[in-house]
C-alpha cells in the first residue's frame, strides 16, 4: 500500500512528446547546416586541387614554353583536330575515397555553348566538376585561367565568384 505523501517519479506522456518535438526541431535545422558545411570544405579542397594543377601547368610552360600537350592535347593540335582533356578524380581521404569533384585541365575552354577553337601555346582553363553528393553544390563547376582568374559555371542563381571562391 502506498503511502500518502509518497510521490511517483518518472515522465508523463505529454513531457516525452515535448522532449521528441524539440529534439525534431533541433535536427531539422542543424542537419542541413551540417550537410552545407561538408560541401563548403569538399569544394575548398578542390579549389586547392586547381590551384595545385595551376602550378603543374606553369612549371610545364617553363619547361616547354607551351601549354600543347600538358593537357593531354597533342603538341600539333593537327594530329587530332581536338583537344583530350585530362580527367582526374579528387578523392576525398576523410570520406573513405568518394569522388566527390572530376578535376580537368582543358587547353581550349569547352565546346558548349560555343565551338571549341583550336588549342594555343599560351592558354588553359581548369575545371572541377561536381559529382555524386557534391552534385548538388550551389557553386556548380568551379574554373581557373592561365591568368589566375577564377570562375564558376552552372550554379544556381545569385551565387557570385566571391561567394564560392
Amino acid at each position: 500500500m502506498k503511502k500518502m505523501n509518497e510521490k511517483n517519479t518518472g515522465f508523463t506522456l505529454i513531457e516525452l512528446m515535448i522532449v521528441v518535438a524539440i529534439v525534431g526541431i533541433l535536427a531539422g535545422i542543424a542537419y542541413p547546416s551540417y550537410q552545407d558545411s561538408g560541401r563548403k570544405s569538399r569544394r575548398a579542397d578542390a579549389e586547392g586541387a586547381l590551384l595545385g594543377f595551376a602550378n603543374a601547368m606553369e612549371r610545364y610552360f617553363t619547361e616547354n614554353n607551351t601549354y600543347l600537350g600538358a593537357a593531354g592535347t597533342p603538341a600539333n593540335p593537327a594530329d587530332t583536330g581536338a583537344p583530350q582533356p585530362s580527367i582526374f578524380a579528387k578523392k576525398s581521404p576523410i570520406d573513405g575515397g568518394k569522388t566527390f569533384y572530376n578535376l580537368t585541365i582543358n587547353a581550349p575552354p569547352p565546346p558548349p555553348p560555343t565551338p571549341t577553337p583550336a588549342p594555343t601555346p599560351t592558354t588553359y582553363t581548369l575545371y572541377a566538376i561536381p559529382t555524386g553528393h557534391q552534385a548538388n553544390d550551389k557553386c556548380g563547376t568551379l574554373t581557373l585561367t592561365e591568368t589566375g582568374k577564377k570562375g564558376i559555371l552552372h550554379q544556381a542563381t545569385g551565387v557570385t565568384v566571391k561567394d564560392c571562391w
